[in-house]
């Protein structure tokens, strides 16, 4: 980045100054709050295209999904939050451009938006099918908001055929869901098996494991051709000629940074929004946060979409707003609830680490991650106090003997807190 680590304490903002953050999730939220948590006194405002206050994602595609969760408890703050902490919601609202020269953000309502310090928490976006695929057909869906979900419970309500195009955490998440209400559910991955991306070989092996003993029928390494119906979708052509009978389609084919409006305003774009170490884009007064923004670190880039890298991402940007001068230190934390599975993961494993698989006393077992002698990653499998020992380890920057991870007879502890 063309500026350097003292210009981040010479931009701080004083008492008087304005802040914009533009995208009201989890990243946009927790960064107003961490900004008044540390001292900012001076305006916020949060932008947000979508209808609703920030709430949780997460729930959206299991809990909020099933109706086994109201939509009032989504909600990530209560309504007096916002007026107390004198944070400004704008939401329903779009911005439509960045005007850097002028340091303002101009909204498609016409309105214009001053700010000092101008935060982009603008997430992913859902990746959309082709339109040679999905051919305009109606009772296609992709999950990604609160009114995507919206739409698509009906559909699961009347039952039938659900096929799930993408085996990533929210395709499989859904045929989880579909399945327990008793819908006929395919899932179709062009990789040769589910979370390709996003998991180990041994902890997709075991999450696709479980599926296909609920009922899942999988068709991995193959691709949809084309979907097939008159105005609604009636099924799927594969590229090897399968058919596949389907009233409803998901797809989830994974997510994309929003970066739209950055790259708009003239600002550096690499699989996200690029920012320094500190989250300060190029523009000396624009920073990111959450999934939209890629880190430059000293392994290289890091974007991450979870909870928890909004929520830290945010915090340092906060943070550095207010002068800490902080790199960012990423502790990388996801989870995903499927069946009766809760896999949770942390830390970041990559394919040629050394796994150590731990198998509890009932059917939990937990997948430990080393590289060159040094533990990376854990993934808990119905593990919680496997994976929480884990965490522990790996905020340690300690790696327990393999030997004894290999062991369930032997008891692991994990290292004490600093």
């Amino acid at each position: 980045m063309p500026h350097d680590i003292d210009h981040l304490v010479a931009a701080r903002p004083g008492n008087e100054s304005s802040i914009v953050i533009v995208g009201a999730g989890q990243a946009g939220l927790s960064t107003a709050e961490k900004l008044r948590a540390n001292g900012f006194v001076g305006s916020i405002t949060l932008v947000g295209e979508e209808p609703d206050a920030p709430y949780q994602r997460p729930p959206l595609s299991k809990a909020y999904l099933l109706g086994e969760l109201e939509r009032a408890r989504l909600k990530l703050k209560a309504e007096d939050w916002y007026a107390r902490n004198r944070i400004a919601l704008r939401l329903g609202t779009r911005v439509a451009s960045i005007d850097r020269a002028r340091r303002r953000v101009c909204l498609a309502d016409g309105a214009i938006l001053a700010y000092d310090c101008l935060v982009l928490a603008t997430g992913a976006i859902a990746r959309k099918l082709p339109q040679a695929i999905s051919r305009g057909l109606a009772g296609i869906f992709t999950i990604r908001t609160l009114a995507d979900i919206d739409a698509l419970r009906p559909a699961l309500e009347k039952r039938g055929k659900l096929l799930v195009i993408g085996g990533g955490y929210i395709g499989l998440e859904i045929a989880a869901v579909a399945r327990g209400l008793g819908m006929t559910v395919d899932v179709v991955e062009a990789a040769e098996r589910p979370l390709a991306r996003v998991a180990s070989a041994e902890t997709a092996a075991s999450v696709e494991a479980l599926h296909r003993s609920r009922g899942v029928t999988f068709h991995v390494g193959k691709a949809v051709s084309e979907l097939l119906g008159a105005d609604r979708v009636a099924g799927a052509r594969l590229g090897d000629g399968t058919i596949i009978a389907a009233d409803v389609v998901v797809a989830g084919i994974g997510g994309m940074p929003e970066t739209a409006l950055a790259a708009g305003a003239g600002l550096a774009i690499d699989n996200g929004i690029a920012v320094d170490a500190y989250g300060r884009s190029d523009d000396p007064f624009i920073w990111a946060a959450g999934d939209c923004a890629n880190f430059s670190l000293s392994g290289g880039g890091l974007r991450m979409e979870s909870v928890g890298n909004a929520i830290d991402s945010a915090d340092l940007v906060a943070r550095n707003i207010m002068g800490a001068r902080q790199p960012y230190r990423p502790k990388p934390w996801f989870w995903s609830d499927q069946f009766d599975l809760k896999l949770q993961i942390a830390g970041l494993s990559r394919p040629g680490d050394t796994v150590v698989v731990r198998q509890g006393a009932g059917p939990g077992r937990s997948h430990w991650y080393y590289r060159e002698g040094r533990l990376v990653a854990v993934d808990g499998l119905n593990a919680p106090r496997d994976y929480l020992v884990g965490k522990r380890f790996l905020a340690a920057s300690a790696s327990p003997d393999p030997v004894l991870v290999a062991d369930p007879m032997q008891a692991l502890e994990a290292p004490a807190n600093n």
